[in-house]
């Protein structure tokens, strides 16, 4: 059984609702209202509103996380009120009210928003920092896009009797790149 979730952020929708689920992912964002703390929490598959009242015991905990930082939290699926419908969203139609916090691995602060647009960064900054650049958006729906052309290609020559294969190096390696 999968100790991380039980579902993935993008998949919730309001016939999960009064269902008691584990999440894990990626704070995206976090807006503290007071006495609610509201986390979206980002997984390859989407993202899902997480909401904390100040009363959890959890609250401290999430209130003090970075964004980035890599979360597994419990907690119970609801609708949300009318007036607070995301139609933008998946998963707009609820949120997760949060029982149970897990830090998984805390982030540092970021060199870049991961939400920010990559006109904002430069060529440089987004090389330097790969690993956080491909968490975003747009890098990171062309990597799922190449990931689907290239299981599309692989499957539709394999059904015409083609053999992928992939041979050892045979050579040593030159020095210096020669």
């Amino acid at each position: 059984m999968q100790t991380y979730r039980t579902k993935l952020c993008g998949q919730l929708r309001a016939c999960d609702a009064d269902k008691e689920v584990v999440l894990s992912g990626w704070i995206q964002t976090k807006r503290d209202h007071g006495n609610l703390l509201f986390v979206d929490l980002r997984d390859n598959d989407g993202i899902t509103q997480c909401v904390v009242d100040i009363n959890a015991p959890c609250f401290k905990d999430l209130e003090k996380a970075r964004p980035e930082s890599v979360i597994r939290v419990e907690g119970k699926v609801v609708l949300r009120d009318g007036a607070t419908i995301n139609p933008k969203m998946p998963t707009g139609e609820i949120e997760v009210v949060v029982t149970k916090v897990d830090m998984l691995g805390e982030a540092q602060v970021l060199p870049f928003l991961i939400t920010s647009d990559s006109a904002e960064l430069s060529e440089e900054q987004r090389l330097t920092y790969r690993f956080l650049d491909l968490r975003r958006a747009k890098p990171h729906a062309n990597i799922l896009m190449r990931n689907r052309l290239n299981k599309f290609v692989r499957d539709a020559m394999w059904n015409m009797g083609f053999t992928e294969f992939q041979t050892p190096i045979l050579t040593a390696s030159s020095p210096e790149g020669a």
